[in-house]
């Protein structure tokens, strides 16, 4: 029987054993998982983080869109009064009606427009230069005819010189909303990297969860296989305890009889041995 409890606590501890390697080898995965969690969470922080810049960027960028939108519509405004105000004196002292410059102006940009889309001879293409040249030239003229008036020119400078400082607003306006289309374009991507990231981030902590439970269930396993190991070892050391003392009172028997063999051979005359002395000794017979 003792044996088999022998052999049986091999098996337990055998167990034991693998438990608490597969115990370590769970728990060094969960710190790998873990690890690997936090990394991918600090890097999902620096990509809102950039996000956030890029969005303050790109905020900033359309409130300068908004604001030299809001210079240049004020300075065509103020060109376009200068402008209205030719063309009352246009009509009042030229020799072009009101409004015939306009017409005349949308007339060439019409025949541009012809010239480069249409297919024609050379002789009607001449044509149609020449008929361009000389509308161009008319309002050249009064345009060169209104501009002998000081106040006039004065005033086409003016309007002129808005006009050019609108269109350079409205570069700059152009400018920065390509810079905030830039600035937007590159937040949406930081947060679809942290998006990714995250989800990359929560699938590690799952990882991570499902390591630790299952190290927690092997040392679960491995506490309960050392509760019955300390189990094995009380009842085999009680075992042995057991069979020594039945050993040693076996042994005291056989040591008795023979000494009692001896002292009896000694009571009839017979001569005892040095070795019979001890054992006589020992036995308490003498």
């Amino acid at each position: 029987m003792l044996n088999d409890l022998v052999d049986k606590r091999k098996t337990i501890l055998a167990e034991s054993e693998q438990h608490k390697n597969r115990r370590n080898e769970l728990n060094a995965l969960a710190s790998k998982c873990a690890r690997e969690r936090n990394e991918l969470n600090n890097q999902t922080r620096q990509y809102v983080e950039e996000a956030q810049k890029h969005k303050e960027l790109r905020d900033l960028s359309n409130k300068e869109v908004s604001d030299l939108k809001d210079q240049r519509n004020i300075l065509n405004e103020q060109a376009n009064i200068l402008f209205e105000e030719l063309e009352e004196y246009k009509k009042e002292h030229g020799n072009i009606k009101k409004g015939q410059v306009k017409d005349i102006q949308r007339q060439i940009e019409f025949l541009e427009f012809k010239q480069q889309t249409e297919a024609m001879s050379s002789d009607k293409e001449r044509e149609l230069v020449e008929k361009i040249k000389q509308m161009k030239s008319q309002v050249r003229e009064q345009e060169a005819e209104l501009e002998q008036n000081k106040e006039i020119r004065s005033k086409l400078q003016e309007a002129r010189e808005l006009r050019r400082q609108a269109s350079d607003l409205h570069i700059k306006v152009t400018e920065s909303a390509e810079l905030a289309q830039t600035h937007h374009d590159l937040m949406v991507e930081c947060y679809r990297k942290a998006d990714k990231s995250r989800e990359e981030a929560d699938a590690r902590h799952r990882a991570f969860v499902e390591a630790q439970e299952a190290a927690d269930a092997e040392h679960k396993s491995f506490i309960e296989c050392q509760k019955e190991l300390r189990d094995y070892d009380k009842v085999i050391s009680g075992m042995r305890t057991k069979n020594k003392k039945v050993k040693t009172v076996k042994e005291n028997k056989t040591v008795r009889m023979e000494a009692e063999k001896i002292f009896n051979s000694f009571k009839s005359g017979e001569k005892l041995t040095t070795d019979d002395l001890l054992l006589l000794q020992r036995s308490k017979l003498i």
